[in-house]
């Protein structure tokens, strides 16, 4: 062979070589080791590179819902994909009744409800999986969320029937269900797949349905909270972003992919900048360089990982483990008291404290519009056994109570404009206070003592008077010799609510019920968080600061209101501080920093620590009463 054969032959191999080069190497892959030299950032390799299919779409490319491939799966049944080099996101519709014929599943499934109810049958037994949407609260109810979820191994047996008003879910596959590929006509070079759990401990039971609202929020970054569940080789992680929330360039060696579920983010990926909205959705190959911004109402979405991130289950442990510290793994939250039911009738029941071996809490009365009616509110006395009995019923509308001396009770009349002092039979021992400055107080709400015999109390003037008496809402303190001072500016608060002080009475806590909504006529920068204040020898307060940030609910956030709805706040001996919203009882330890969620079916009101131990929490939601243990001492100031 002479020398010029021998050059061709070695042009044609570099050649081939450079053209297999140009088919397996991603076009985006230059610019993509350009930034993460930029950022200094550290590639990984995953162990397990096989049984890939190609994606649906473009790595680092948008797509839209309605442009992702579609297929009448079974009649009545529209089914809508896309898929990574390792999962598959399959988006159901379903007709009312219709059917998803029985079938063993190719490859293991999360199966998640986004709206109305299906029934599952595995072939013994049938299982309901139901969404509720979130109810905007009025004077007589209000519902939380619930997204039902289960996980199903390969080879577990499935048919699915949708209820009397249809369905709609999400089902995410690893790996890639190949027989919907080819119901699409799309072929794959793939032609059976292979795959192992991950060595990771799963972080959900098989064939258990959850609703997604108990699984605990893990902060993943500053402004993210999510949901993260893992089993399989997946993980699925539900994200909320607070508003312009942003999230530095970053890479991970697990693919992503990403689906909006409410609201707007600016997805930067390998330096191309692309605006995703609610029904859009993204793949991110491996190592790939990318950031994020939420817009003005935040971003909810659903990222899913092949194989599972290591790092996301660390901050999903260290999540865990801050609430179970506070709220034991097997504590069940108990329905006490169904007051729809009981006699006497429950309506709106606010303000619970433990006093003698009971809990004494407000039975308000509102219609619809929150209209209230003094005679049909009472004062409740609840025993051990549950049973309910009233100690003042047809007189006035109280809010708050916090036990005072020799038994008595302190209860803010909040329709009657007074403080009073009251035993536990009803009888009125005194009115502490009903005006400052010559002119009727409006409507105290939540009080608590010092231990020096002071009283503070919040006025958010939530009353029926189109006209106020006082200049604005506002906190005041009456001194134990019954001297009243307003410690807040009027206003300054658009409403203060729940108040609160810390076990050694050095910092006293205020939160903000409503702010920034179109339909309240105060504003203020308190927005949606805890205050804390140093408290003086005097009972007055200074050096206010911004302690706890309240997470807010999708409907809020929608509609760019800071209205958290925080109300009934309580505290423990270490100070951790548990505060009714919108959201459910959010809990923060003596830092500020968040720990949990107690989920309930109603939006929480009020609460308290009862129990002769003081570990027990009682839970008010308009008509219901709850109960949970804990592994905390609740802190109340009994004179």
């Amino acid at each position: 062979m002479n020398n010029h054969s021998v050059s061709l032959q070695l042009l044609i191999a570099i050649f081939l070589l450079m053209g297999c080069n140009t088919l397996t190497v991603p076009k985006w892959k230059e610019e993509n080791d350009k930034l993460i030299a930029k950022y200094n950032l550290e590639p990984k390799e995953l162990r397990d590179t096989k049984n890939k299919v190609k994606a649906s779409s473009e790595a680092g490319k948008k797509i839209s819902f309605d442009s992702m491939k579609t297929l009448e799966l079974y009649p009545g049944v529209n089914a809508n994909f896309f898929w990574g080099n390792g999962a598959l996101v399959n988006i159901l519709t379903l007709e009312p009744n219709s059917i998803i014929a029985r079938e063993e599943l190719p490859e293991s499934r999360f199966l998640i409800m986004v709206e109305g109810t299906i029934e599952l049958s595995d072939g013994n037994k049938t299982k309901k999986l139901v969404a509720i949407e979130r109810e905007e609260a009025d004077g007589t109810h209000s519902g939380t969320p619930r997204t039902d979820f289960i996980f199903q191994k390969r080879n577990s047996v499935s048919e699915i029937r949708a209820g009397e008003l249809g369905a709609q879910l999400v089902e995410v596959y690893n790996p890639v269900r190949l027989d919907y590929l080819e119901k699409l006509g799309i072929s794959s070079s793939v032609k059976s797949t292979k795959t192992k759990d991950a060595y990771l401990e799963p972080s959900i039971v098989p064939n258990k349905i959850y609703d997604l609202y108990d699984i605990q929020l893990s902060k993943i970054s500053e402004g993210a909270f999510s949901r993260i569940v893992s089993a399989g080789n997946m993980q699925l992680s539900f994200v909320s972003l607070q508003p312009n929330t942003t999230a530095r360039a970053h890479i991970h060696p697990e693919e992503q992919l990403t689906f909006v579920q409410r609201g707007s983010l600016e997805q930067m990926v390998v330096g191309e900048e692309h605006a995703l909205k609610t029904n859009d959705a993204i793949y991110v190959a491996g190592n790939m360089v990318h950031s994020s911004k939420a817009g003005e109402v935040g971003a909810d979405m659903m990222d899913v990982f092949v194989p599972i991130r290591e790092d996301y289950v660390k901050k999903q442990e260290d999540a865990s483990k801050r609430f179970l510290q506070i709220i034991p793994k097997n504590a069940k939250l108990e329905l006490l008291i169904d007051g729809s039911e009981a006699e006497p009738h429950l309506t709106f029941s606010e303000g619970p404290k433990w006093l003698n071996g009971k809990v004494y809490f407000s039975n308000m009365y509102f219609d619809e519009n929150w209209n209230a009616d003094p005679k049909k509110s009472s004062i409740v006395e609840m025993s051990g056994d549950g049973s309910l009995r009233n100690i003042s019923q047809g007189k006035m509308q109280t809010n708050g109570l916090y036990p005072y001396k020799n038994g008595n009770l302190l209860v803010c009349d909040m329709i009657g404009h007074r403080v009073l002092e009251m035993t536990t039979t009803g009888e009125i021992v005194r009115v502490i206070v009903d005006s400052y400055n010559g002119k009727p107080i409006d409507g105290p709400n939540d009080i608590i003592t010092d231990s020096k015999g002071g009283i503070y109390f919040t006025d958010p003037q939530f009353t029926m008077e189109a006209e106020k008496f006082q200049p604005g809402r506002a906190v005041y303190y009456v001194s134990n010799k019954g001297v009243i001072s307003r410690i807040t500016s009027p206003n300054e608060f658009a409403m203060p609510n729940g108040i609160l002080l810390s076990p050694d009475g050095k910092t006293l806590y205020i939160n903000n019920c409503y702010d920034d909504e179109s339909w309240y006529p105060v504003d203020s920068d308190k927005e949606n968080f805890i205050w804390a204040y140093d408290v003086y020898e005097d009972g007055t307060i200074s050096n206010g600061r911004k302690f706890a940030e309240l997470l807010l609910t999708d409907n809020v956030l929608e509609r760019k209101g800071k209205s958290s709805s925080a109300d009934g706040m309580a505290i423990d001996k270490n100070g951790n501080i548990y505060v009714a919203t919108y959201y459910g009882v959010q809990i923060f330890d003596a830092k500020g920093s968040f720990v949990g969620m107690i989920n309930l079916p109603s939006f929480p009101v009020s609460l308290c620590f009862g129990d002769k131990d003081m570990k027990t929490l009682y839970i008010v939601s308009y008509d219901k009463v709850f109960k949970i243990r804990t592994n905390m001492e609740g802190y109340i100031n009994y004179l």
